[in-house]
């Protein structure tokens, strides 16, 4: 029988080391692009060679080692002398840093220079989310809720206007900070949520790009103490990690909030998350950040009050609606007003999304599903039911949806 470990440690180094390793190829080349086949290349040849050889005692320094002579080869074929002296001279710097097990942090460098002013505003937070975070464009389509194709034609023309306009990758000032932030905070709660959803599906060993999010928010959280949204997603991604064990039962059975076991809440988050949204609110700057974390935070205070303020949750989410018309944030206050007594309207708001946006956006139909069987619409219910489960890639969450299914008059 195969050995899997080889490939299960390319597939380890691969989700917790991406980022780190691309960011580093490509802060001095600013070539993302070429970095990116330099590093899938070192990822090839580790499949070929683990196996036979074993793992290496630093996977990460081989990749990267693997993945500079890469470039360094690519570099002598096109003749770039002068280039491929100076790639010789970071070889050799870089060995002596790996030798030290101090392999140097660029992703923030990337991260701002994936979200320069030059860079078209609605594809900042995918690009960082790609070349940061290694996930994959298909993923970010359906997190974006765009065609794979569009979204895989934007970040190369946005990878190809970094290498070409020079784009530094530098932290910039702090008068600039904030103008690039949001797009950086975007994703980094972009992250977070496949990750989570990665994680829950997948179970603890899937949860490097959620720690990875969350680790990203503390440092933008440090790196801008004067921007209230920071502190607002470090709130909002704590709460989300506080929960993580509650989500699923034993069997991997999915638990939706309002039924988890506070007891499996990790409190020194909770306690985290209300200290980091305090911050947010003394710096009297509201944001869309803020009230999703005010939001779990109402959630969160069931572990001492014994119940879910739904008629707090639901003004919560016309705020937020205020701040963002974003899909999730609709569809999120529908189903609090559901849950508050107010299904009706809950049932207006989804009435009102555009239904192109919508067709295959399996969260609307989990909702839909939950409406119409609050005002005893069978039928609307069963189909939406349906759909939300032929949606779900998630074995539980489908199987948490037939069980409801299951309760509705046939």
């Amino acid at each position: 029988m195969e050995n899997q470990e080889p490939r299960r440690a390319a597939e380890l180094a691969a989700r917790l080391s991406y980022g780190r390793l691309l960011a580093i190829l490509s802060a001095r080349s600013r070539d993302i692009a070429a970095s990116e086949d330099a590093l899938s290349g070192a990822f090839v040849k580790a499949l070929e060679t683990w196996p036979v050889r074993g793992v290496p005692d630093n996977p990460e320094a081989w990749l990267l080692t693997v993945a500079r002579r890469g470039e360094l080869d690519r570099m002598r074929a096109n003749k770039r002398a002068a280039a491929a002296v100076s790639h010789i001279a970071l070889l050799e710097e870089e060995r002596t840093m790996l030798a030290a097990q101090e392999m140097a942090d660029e992703r923030l460098k990337l991260i701002f220079a994936c979200a320069h002013p030059a860079i078209d505003e609605s594809v900042r937070a995918p690009l960082i989310l790609q070349t940061v975070l290694g996930v994959d464009a298909k993923r970010i389509a359906g997190a974006f809720l765009v065609a794979p194709n569009t979204m895989g034609v934007r970040l190369s023309r946005a990878k190809e206007k970094i290498a070409r306009a020079g784009i530094a990758f530098a932290i910039p000032e702090t008068e600039q900070l904030a103008g690039r932030a949001q797009s950086v905070l975007e994703a980094i709660y972009g992250a977070y949520t496949l990750g989570r959803e990665a994680a829950d599906a997948g179970g603890p060993s899937q949860s490097g790009l959620a720690l990875e999010a969350l680790w990203l928010a503390s440092l933008c959280a440090q790196l801008l103490p004067d921007l209230a949204e920071a502190h607002g997603l470090f709130a909002l991604i704590l709460a989300g990690e506080a929960r993580r064990k509650a989500r699923r039962h034993p069997s991997g059975g999915f638990v939706p909030i309002g039924e988890q076991d506070t007891a499996l809440w990790d409190r020194r988050m909770v306690a985290d998350c209300k200290v980091a949204l305090r911050r947010a609110a003394s710096l009297n700057a509201p944001g869309r950040f803020q009230i999703e974390a005010a939001i779990q935070c109402v959630h969160l205070d069931r572990e001492k009050t014994g119940m879910t303020d739904w008629k707090a949750i639901a003004t919560l989410y016309e705020q937020l609606c205020r701040f963002t018309p974003a899909i999730g944030a609709r569809l999120g206050l529908a189903a609090a007003l559901s849950e508050a007594g107010r299904a009706q309207e809950g049932a207006a708001v989804l009435e009102a999304l555009p239904a192109g946006r919508v067709e295959t956006h399996q969260p609307f139909w989990a909702v839909s599903a939950q409406i119409n069987a609050r005002l005893g619409r069978d039928a609307a219910a069963q189909s939406a039911f349906t759909r939300a489960i032929e949606l779900s890639d998630d074995p539980a969450v489908r199987a948490f949806l037939a069980a409801r299914q299951a309760q509705l008059p046939h």
